[in-house]
């Protein structure tokens, strides 16, 4: 069976904006929701939905996750559970994106897409499902994209009379990538918050 050609980033360029946003989220107190576990990248929108990116050899990677809402494959285990026809997500892979997926499956997580990197493209198997990754807005697919979701979290977490932060400064700690220093991670959140945390929190990055 055919694969379907991807268009998105390179693993690699996916590293400085998911490390500015766990710096946020470490720095907010949630850095549940967006790290790294060594070769394990982790983002969560707090509401369900969510994406794991593993790291593998000879620069692979397998991308997978799940929209609480609009995920509608329903593949292995969802099948049953929502009594849907299910959507084959590994059909045609290659062997090694099964790993991640079997991980997922043991922490009975439901699956609503999985995606491969072979080291040059990104590619899926051939469905009509919609399936969810478009809704899910993973923030590290652009710099704009996790400057919306930085300032997002600061709304949140400090509440609207606090400034939001510069693009300059989000700007700037996305270019620090895994190597930020604290006044790059001070920048961007507001007094108070825990910039130690936040600097480990990208720090994990180096790994992948």
């Amino acid at each position: 069976m055919t694969l379907v050609q991807l268009d998105l980033p390179d693993p690699k360029a996916m590293r400085g904006p998911w490390a500015a946003l766990a710096a946020v989220q470490a720095a907010a107190g949630h850095g549940e929701r967006c790290r790294a576990l060594g070769s394990l990248w982790h983002y969560d929108d707090g509401h369900g939905s969510w994406a794991d990116l593993h790291h593998l050899d000879e620069g692979r990677a397998v991308l997978l996750g799940q929209d609480r809402n609009e995920s509608a494959t329903f593949y292995a285990e969802a099948s049953d559970f929502f009594e849907e026809p299910e959507t084959d997500l590994l059909a045609g892979a290659p062997g090694w994106w099964e790993p991640p997926v079997r991980g997922a499956r043991e922490e009975q997580l439901f699956l609503g897409f999985v995606y491969g990197y072979d080291g040059s493209l990104w590619w899926r198997a051939d469905y009509a499902a919609e399936d969810g990754f478009e809704a899910l807005r993973l923030p590290a697919l652009s710099s704009e994209g996790t400057r919306e979701a930085v300032v997002t979290v600061v709304r949140r977490a400090a509440g609207s009379g606090v400034p939001e932060p510069s693009q300059e400064s989000v700007g700037a700690l996305i270019d620090a990538g895994a190597a930020p220093d604290p006044a790059a991670v001070a920048a961007v959140v507001p007094a108070g918050w825990d910039v130690d945390a936040g600097v480990a929190a990208a720090r994990a990055f180096q790994g992948g």
